[in-house]
């Protein structure tokens, strides 16, 4: 990465992590994979029941096997003959959980954090649930406004989704969200974690490369 844009990056990161900490949230900045990795396991204890919401950054990034093979409990929702019963009881366990892995579709750099969900169990147990949250965030995450934060989603996540899900909806087709009223929308639960009241619960990691939608 050119060394000009790459400080450009990390001052985007650097204004986001300040914009946490006035919300109460913390952040932090990882230099590369192995830093990653490394404040991952130091927010994480031996034998700490982990789970994780569905997120390209966590298997870009090598976490979900960064987890699977460390000295935790995992509520593993990709484990191999899964019915659709065993995975709707695992998502109830995660609210349980010692902590919770994710991405976010846009951290706003004043300090917000900003999902859309299908199911809504990734926003469900990053607003309840989890002692816990971490959440991983390539700098292609970040935006300046609430405003950004919709228009990534619709222009950028959701289209990508739905074709590396094959969801057949119209933005998987022009590549564009139109608001659809599909019986297949993968856009149906919305939130927006302003601050927490738990100092010790929100923690966002960010990326200076892009990484997931």
């Amino acid at each position: 990465m050119n060394e000009n844009v790459k400080e450009v990056l990390n001052q985007r990161i650097e204004r986001a992590i300040k914009g946490l900490e006035n919300h109460n949230m913390n952040g932090y900045y990882a230099k590369d994979i192995d830093n990653l990795y490394e404040i991952v396991g130091s927010l994480l204890n031996k034998n700490d029941l982990v789970s994780f919401g569905g997120s390209m950054t966590l298997f870009e990034t090598g976490l979900i096997e960064f987890v699977r093979k460390g000295e935790y409990r995992v509520l593993d929702r990709y484990e191999k003959g899964l019915s659709k019963t065993d995975i709707k009881e695992l998502f109830r366990k995660t609210f349980s959980a010692n902590a919770y892995l994710a991405s976010a579709n846009a951290i706003i750099e004043t300090g917000e954090i900003y999902n859309v969900d299908g199911n809504g169990n990734r926003v469900a147990a990053m607003m309840y649930g989890p002692d816990k949250v971490i959440i991983i965030a390539g700098a292609n995450k970040i935006v300046k406004n609430l405003d950004e934060a919709i228009n990534r989603n619709k222009y950028i996540s959701a289209p990508a989704n739905t074709k590396r899900l094959n969801i057949d909806t119209p933005c998987k087709k022009i590549g564009v969200c139109v608001d659809c009223n599909s019986i297949n929308r993968i856009c149906n639960k919305y939130s927006l974690i302003r601050k927490d009241n738990d100092k010790n619960r929100m923690h966002v990691i960010f990326l200076d490369e892009n990484y997931g939608f």
